[in-house]
């Protein structure tokens, strides 16, 4: 029974060693047949995709992705502005006045409305401005001048606004109209000052940022028409002398210094001025210089390159020689329309000196400051930054101001 036993233990032993061997032998050979047909697949696919010509319509253009997810979008808005109502001016010609005298008899005062404007803008960049609707909250008041028209007289009385120049060596400017007064500023013979008042014979007076009161008797009225109109002491400047700083950078914020006969001599009777806009209403570029401190040759300028000299429907039809006022998208009907001509230069040049040619805080014209709202500079470049979407219209304008220093 032993030898029985032992004997089938040695076969189960023996089958299970050939088994395990089997077992073995199997898993080598399968291994090596999955290798085998991967590799056969890889070769396969190689071999059976075929080598096509690329498809461009259907191809990834990266960039392009990239630019149109990162390109600023416009987005248009409706918002709300309060804004001012230019006043306008009238001018009264008064024969007892000296020719080229100004006397204000009543201050403008600007109006208010609020405007409904469809804005548009690229980012936080405000590319265009529509004006939906208006209403006025507060009506303008308008500016009443007498411009004078008489001959120069030796006796003549200076009024409030007339430029004056002292007569003595020095003349001391004081607090308060008494000899024994405090003084505020000495200045010499022949400088100049602006009347602001009278009291006995004392004159109330501007000199630069001093205000202060001087003697009567050590002041004469200086005659706006330069020499030939009795007074030989006011210096008529020349041609050279007016035009040295003729250029882009010239300041426009600052008279040109021409007479009221120089403005005369360069606009009135030109060949271009076929319906003579310019000739009749030459002497309103020398009376915005006296009032709001801008080059008066610069706005005819402007006038004569935005009216083609008067000749535009809207100057003809709306005495706008600037085209003031006037959208894009309906300029005849949207632009200014103007009693006169004079009533057109006034205006634009107040907006000129209120918006464009000064910083914000400036004082200008009646005791107001300049709001700067397009402020970039008192320069030609400057201006025609904010004042004009033709980025040539400097060199038009310049163009037109070179013709007309040269007719001097």
């Amino acid at each position: 029974m032993v030898r029985k036993s032992k004997l089938w233990v040695y076969i189960l032993v023996t089958l299970i060693a050939v088994a395990l061997v089997i077992a073995i032998i199997f898993g080598i050979y399968y291994t090596k047949n999955i290798s085998y047909a991967a590799e056969e697949t890889k070769a396969s696919l190689a071999v059976e995709v075929p080598i096509t010509k690329k498809d461009k319509s259907k191809e990834i253009n990266i960039d392009e992705i990239v630019e149109n997810n990162t390109k600023i979008q416009k987005v248009e808005k409706l918002e709300m502005q309060e804004t001012d109502i230019e006043f306008t001016t009238q001018y009264i010609e008064n024969s007892s006045l000296a020719k080229g005298k100004i006397q204000v008899l009543q201050e403008g005062v600007d109006g208010k409305q609020n405007s409904v404007l469809k804005n548009i803008y690229e980012g936080d960049e405000l590319i265009s401005s529509t004006q939906v609707s208006s209403q006025i909250t507060k009506a303008s008041i308008d500016k009443i001048v007498q411009i004078g028209t008489g001959a120069y007289s030796n006796t003549y009385v200076p009024v409030v606004g007339d430029e004056l120049k002292a007569t003595s060596i020095t003349l001391p400017i004081r607090v308060n109209p008494d000899e024994n007064a405090e003084k505020i500023v000495t200045i010499n013979q022949g400088d100049k000052v602006t009347l602001k008042a009278k009291q006995g014979d004392w004159y109330y007076v501007a000199y630069e940022n001093y205000l202060g009161w001087a003697k009567m008797d050590c002041l004469e009225y200086v005659n706006p028409n330069g020499t030939g109109d009795g007074d030989e002491n006011n210096i008529q400047y020349t041609k050279e002398q007016l035009s040295q700083n003729l250029g882009f950078s010239m300041l426009l914020n600052k008279p040109s210094g021409l007479t009221l006969e120089q403005f005369k001599k360069i606009l009135e009777n030109d060949s271009n001025d076929r319906n003579n806009v310019f000739t009749e209403n030459a002497e309103y570029f020398y009376y915005i210089e006296q009032q709001y401190n801008i080059n008066g040759v610069f706005v005819a300028a402007v006038g004569i390159h935005e009216s083609a000299w008067g000749t535009s429907n809207i100057s003809k039809s709306k005495k706008n020689l600037f085209g003031y006022g006037a959208y894009d998208s309906d300029p005849s009907g949207s632009a200014y329309n103007f009693q006169s001509y004079a009533e057109g230069i006034d205006l634009v040049a107040r907006v000129f000196v209120k918006y464009y040619l000064n910083p914000a805080g400036t004082p200008i014209y009646g005791g107001e400051t300049a709001t700067g709202t397009y402020y970039e500079g008192a320069t030609l470049t400057a201006v025609n930054k904010r004042y004009a979407s033709d980025k040539n219209w400097a060199n038009g304008v310049f163009k037109w101001m070179t013709y007309l220093y040269n007719k001097l």
